[in-house]
């Protein structure tokens, strides 16, 4: 801990010495790595706002992000290393337009860089500052400590600002839900794009735990003996993980018996999937936890005190309630999620969009009480109180743990050659667990429609214009696509009749 905090001091001085201060909006785009934490805190050392894109990220959604929020500055690895192969994120920085940059080499054997370094830009060792202690800068409870994004419904991402109490929020949930404590050692795969990697570091640091990361790709055998020889206790996974190592046999042989909990977040699970995972560790009980960017951890969840089973939900999380409520409205036990305000994490605004309108507007009147708020989930809630979640009431779906909108999908689908419309669907697998993506596709008149390998031209736009880890379980074609009489496209149509197709 003392050596991460004078790293994350010379940042935040580092930062002075660029010209930035109080409520500039700095970019993170590099894997979860020490240099990264350091960089996160550094940032919010300095007064400023630590804005998170995931590496992933094709270079227009890059530049997308950037605009939206402004970054003044922006820290990133010249390439990472992934599954033997060296991926570069300054040249997509560079391609994104982003602002002046520090740059991480990344790899652990010195190799020509990528990209040469703009005007402006900085290497690493020449940002940091040698002095190692700062004065944090004092800031209001309301103000900005990180942006994120989450999928929004117009095809722009919505841009969700964390303040200085959502680590509360954080640290909250890991010390009463996962019985986080001084001593332990969190892993969770994740990045500083998505909302798991702020909440990691709140969720352990704030509780006095040690924070395990693995900068590589978590399918193999070496995350698997990076998880033993880090004797984590708390082990955090996304359900198509999970599938994978099942799939694979990767995980048979690692010692896995310092673990204590597991918990899973990101999209619906399957019960074989998740006794699959406890086996690896004896046993050990796995916390679900659902929840969201604009919520700052969990609304739903598991304890350890409480008997589970796996992908069941015993209880709102510490601090909130919810309700269910069918398509009239009226109260029940299966239907769409509503939470009770005000609760402590809960976002309070929107840089690029109306927050009322995205989170109040149309829920039933509560009169005297607080207004309810959307999040947009399918709920049931079971005889013993307990609860699952049945995947999503809206046209956003949850891909390998990453949310995204349909119509974001759509709007890089839809400029393919050849291709007249598309509708993007979540389908669940058989038994439950993690979605696929099924695309719906209306061909043109142009002669590129002829492809007899229609879903890899798709896939690649995806991956070059988007992100590649969203995968095309299957294409579609058709002629046209249900319309409501206001011309909306009618996806949960598509999605019951490609159920009833297999």
């Amino acid at each position: 801990f003392g050596e991460l905090d004078k790293l994350s001091n010379r940042v935040a001085n580092g930062l002075v010495a660029w010209g930035q201060g109080a409520g500039d909006r700095i970019a993170i785009l590099m894997p979860m790595t020490i240099e990264a934490v350091a960089i996160y805190l550094g940032i919010v050392k300095a007064g400023c706002a630590a804005v998170g894109i995931a590496e992933s990220f094709a270079a227009d959604e890059i530049r997308l992000r950037l605009q939206i929020t402004g970054a003044t500055r922006l820290f990133t690895q010249d390439q990472m290393l992934r599954g033997g192969r060296s991926l570069p994120l300054l040249t997509k920085a560079i391609e994104a337009d982003a602002p002046p940059a520090a740059v991480v080499a990344g790899l652990a054997q010195p190799v020509e860089r990528s990209a040469t370094l703009r005007k402006g830009d900085i290497a690493w060792e020449a940002f940091l500052s040698t002095d190692e202690a700062f004065d944090a800068v004092a800031r209001s409870p309301g103000d900005h400590t990180n942006i994120l994004f989450s999928s929004g419904t117009t095809g722009e991402p919505k841009a969700i600002p964390w303040t200085h109490t959502t680590p509360i929020k954080c640290a909250a949930d890991a010390w009463v839900h996962h019985d986080v404590h001084v001593g332990d050692v969190l892993a969770w795969p994740t990045s500083l794009g998505w909302m798991m990697g702020p909440w990691l570091i709140y969720a352990s640091l704030v509780n006095g735990a040690g924070l395990a990361l693995f900068d590589g790709i978590p399918t193999g055998r070496e995350f698997g003996q990076f998880v033993q020889d880090a004797r984590v206790s708390m082990l955090g996974v996304v359900p198509s993980l999970v599938r994978a190592w099942r799939s694979s046999g990767c995980m048979e042989g690692p010692d896995w018996t310092g673990i204590r909990t597991f918990s899973s977040t990101g999209e619906s699970s399957n019960a074989d999937d998740m006794l699959f995972l406890m086996s690896l560790a004896g046993y050990r009980p796995i916390i679900e936890y659902c929840g969201g960017t604009e919520i700052g951890g969990g609304y739903l969840t598991g304890t350890v005190v409480q008997p589970a089973s796996p992908t069941v939900f015993t209880t709102p999380a510490l601090g909130l309630d919810v309700t269910l409520v069918d398509e009239a409205g009226r109260p029940g036990d299966i239907g769409e999620v509503l939470l009770k305000t005000p609760s402590m994490g809960f976002s309070t605004e929107l840089l690029n969009a109306n927050h009322h309108s995205t989170y109040f507007h149309g829920t039933p009147d509560t009169s005297l009480e607080a207004p309810l708020r959307r999040h947009g989930d399918l709920l049931e809630r079971l005889p013993s109180g307990a609860y699952r979640v049945h995947g999503r009431v809206d046209d956003t779906m949850n891909l390998g743990g990453i949310k995204v909108g349909s119509v974001e999908i759509e709007r890089v689908l839809n400029a393919v050659d050849g291709i007249g419309e598309t509708a993007a669907i979540a389908v669940p697998l058989d038994g439950g667990g993690p979605s696929q993506l099924v695309v719906y596709a209306v061909p043109d008149a142009s002669p590129a429609t002829a492809s007899t390998d229609l879903a890899a031209t798709l896939q690649a736009a995806i991956r070059t214009h988007l992100n590649p880890l969203f995968r095309i379980a299957d294409v579609v074609i058709v002629d046209t696509l249900p319309r409501t009489a206001s011309n909306k496209t009618m996806r949960r149509v598509l999605r019951a009749k490609y159920q009833a197709s297999r």
